[in-house]
């Protein structure tokens, strides 16, 4: 959770004063290190859980966030997000020994019941996903961002920092997704169960890097989010989502190399937690300001722990996967955290637990077994398999130790949570602890499985039944919740299936959640000889006239094609037609943002067909009368079935 005190700068004379605060921030960081202020002899962990708040009926993100911890009176636990269909579980920070993991597990089902009464009142409920299904590209718009001033301030100087651009997706997996946003709201698609490490001063170095090291594999037994708007991409597609929402990196005819605030990283450090703060600073603009007028050098030559405001906004608007954390415990003495933001939410809570029981076990244990871990392994390595884990999940390849090669599940199964094991024991975590969670671990591994695995099978499955995609989505994401509240981790759910929805509802759609988006297209020019082909070839009876940039010229029909074909047969002229002869020179088009009932009414009005969709002169989809004959089919299907189980 970030500072919340803070707002964009109002001038030169605003962000001087800033930089300065931030370089005192930076020279008493370093006194109070080289002083031995910090707090030692305990390690502790803690994590934020995020969430989506979704439409009972629909599955759609919800709007409610705000209402919902005014209505819970805003308890110290739960949190805004970004989104005002996001919520965050600020949890209890504990120390890393006995049945602290059952007990952290313990209190989310807690916060998950006790949230799950009053979203009941909203006619919602909450899942626990990496990137929800169901969530769509105009959910994402800036009118759903959470009213709070550092939201609005954060958001408007990324947009700034990009020169009023858009922002690029480009993402390949089995299916491609290039879509350009105009706000880095898009990064809002991501829920993450982000778990913080308590690390001692001297050993900060060692256990960051070892960090990095095994960040790969955790991606790889976590994965949980393959589908976005609809596509599916990299197995853990949000670090390709987040990196790119807020990449505001330009081009250049030039080789010169440019970092982006959301990153991996270049390089292990060497000396100290500085290393990180230093190169950020030097790296990254400054985007926002503090309202705080506290001068933490004067604090610090008071004998006062600081608590360094402007460096941990500057640290709050750089987002490394392992990003470097200040803080101050209930004792009053600084400490330093590592945060891991790699796993996603879900697929559920004992999941979760098993991740994080993991990570900061593997992490202690192979500081134990390895000690300085860049004496075995060359940090380009890592930076492939961060790739590799977050593209192809647990089916990835590694580079390890001595430049193997190995698989991520072998890797996992014979050396790294056998080390896990080993750090949680140094660490007296209880035995139950240690055999539960790492035995959710074990089966994964056998099974070669996580959520996204599952996912990934579960679409296929669903596809196979030829309902529209929105169904299909939404059924899914139904799945999810269903399993999800019966906390079965996810090697034991079975593949999702169109009865675990009984009752789908699509009248509430908007036209871009139920369009056809691969289309086939002709240009004015081309002649009629390839347009009749093309229909015969594809079977498809209406096409859409372009031009060069994508904007919507015409319509050709099958209908208007064969009047031509009867008008002109037997005739003895040599005459070249073409498109522009036959095509509707001003079809009737409808918005992305419109609702499913007022394309239905257009096209029976009007006599329809097909209803291009546009936006903005450009063609971005297209609606048939099939489109609605297979929702019709499907409901039908659904009533039969209800009917015959109610006999």
């Amino acid at each position: 959770m970030g500072t919340q005190t803070v707002t964009t700068f109002e001038d030169k004379k605003q962000r001087q004063k800033f930089l300065k605060s931030l370089l005192n921030d930076i020279r008493s960081f370093e006194y109070m290190l080289d002083n031995d202020w910090y707090e030692k002899g305990v390690t502790r962990f803690g994590a934020e859980l995020e969430m989506v708040v979704v439409d009972n009926n629909t599955l759609k993100p919800k709007n409610i966030g705000p209402q919902v911890i005014k209505k819970m009176k805003s308890p110290n636990w739960l949190e805004t997000e970004l989104a005002q269909f996001n919520l965050e579980f600020n949890l209890t920070p504990r120390v890393l020994t006995g049945n602290h993991f059952s007990l952290m597990e313990k209190e989310i089902q807690t916060y998950l019941k006790t949230l799950d009464k009053t979203l009941s009142s909203f006619d919602s409920t909450y899942i626990l996903t990496g990137i929800l299904p169901t969530i769509q590209k105009f959910n994402l718009d800036l009118i759903n961002l959470t009213p709070r001033e550092r939201y609005y301030a954060l958001m408007d100087s990324i947009k700034q920092l990009n020169l009023g651009k858009d922002f690029e997706l480009k993402i390949f997996g089995i299916d491609e997704l290039f879509v350009r946003h105009d706000s880095p709201l898009i990064e809002a698609a991501n829920t993450s169960f982000q778990v913080h490490l308590q690390v001692e001063p001297a050993n900060f170095v060692q256990n960051y890097n070892i960090a990095q090291a095994v960040a790969a594999p955790v991606i790889s037994l976590a994965a949980n989010s393959p589908i976005v708007f609809g596509k599916r991409l990299w197995h853990e597609s949000r670090i390709a989502l987040f990196e790119q929402a807020l990449d505001t990196r330009s081009t250049h005819e030039h080789m010169r190399e440019q970092s982006t605030r959301v990153s991996f990283g270049k390089d292990w450090i060497n000396d100290s937690i500085l290393d990180i703060y230093k190169d950020d600073i030097s790296r990254f603009k400054v985007l926002l300001s503090s309202l705080s007028d506290s001068d933490s050098w004067k604090k610090v030559q008071q004998g006062k722990v600081p608590k360094l405001d402007a460096l941990l906004i500057h640290n709050s608007t750089v987002y490394r996967w392992n990003r470097p954390q200040f803080g101050i415990s209930d004792n009053g003495q600084p400490h330093l955290r590592i945060e891991n933001r790699v796993m996603p939410a879900g697929p559920t809570v004992p999941d979760q637990m098993a991740n994080a029981a993991f990570w900061l076990g593997v992490v202690r244990g192979m500081a134990d077994h390895y000690g300085d871990i860049r004496k075995h392994l060359e940090f380009s390595a890592l930076r492939d398999n961060f790739g590799r884990a977050a593209r192809f999940g647990i089916e990835a390849d590694f580079t390890w130790t001595k430049g193997k090669r190995i698989h991520v599940t072998d890797l996992l199964k014979k050396e790294l949570i056998p080390l896990a094991e080993q750090g949680l024991k140094a660490c007296k975590v209880k035995s139950s602890d240690i055999s539960r969670y790492m035995g959710i671990l074990k089966e994964r591994v056998k099974k070669k499985t996580n959520g996204a695995c599952w996912i990934l099978d579960s679409y296929s499955n669903l596809l196979k039944n030829k309902v529209s995609k929105d169904e299909t989505l939404t059924v899914l994401t139904h799945a999810i919740m269903k399993n999800q509240k019966t906390n079965k981790p996810i090697h034991q759910w079975k593949k999702a299936s169109l009865v675990d929805l009984s009752e789908y509802k699509p009248l509430d759609l908007k036209v871009s959640e139920f369009m056809q988006t691969d289309l086939l297209t002709v240009e004015r020019d081309d002649v009629l000889e390839l347009v009749g082909q093309i229909m015969d070839w594809r079977k498809v009876r209406y096409l859409p006239v372009e031009d060069a940039e994508g904007n919507l010229e015409g319509l050709v029909t099958a209908r208007r094609l064969t009047r031509h074909l009867l008008k002109v047969v037997g005739m003895s002229d040599q005459k070249t037609y073409t498109v522009e002869d036959i095509m509707i020179d001003e079809p009737v088009v409808i918005e992305p943002e419109k609702g499913i009932m007022e394309a239905m009414k257009l096209m029976r009005l009007n006599n329809l067909g097909a209803l291009p969709v546009v936006k903005n002169k450009v063609l971005v989809g297209m609606i048939t009368e099939s489109d609605f004959l297979d929702i019709s089919s499907s409901l039908l299907e659904r009533l039969h079935l209800k009917r015959k189980k109610n006999k």
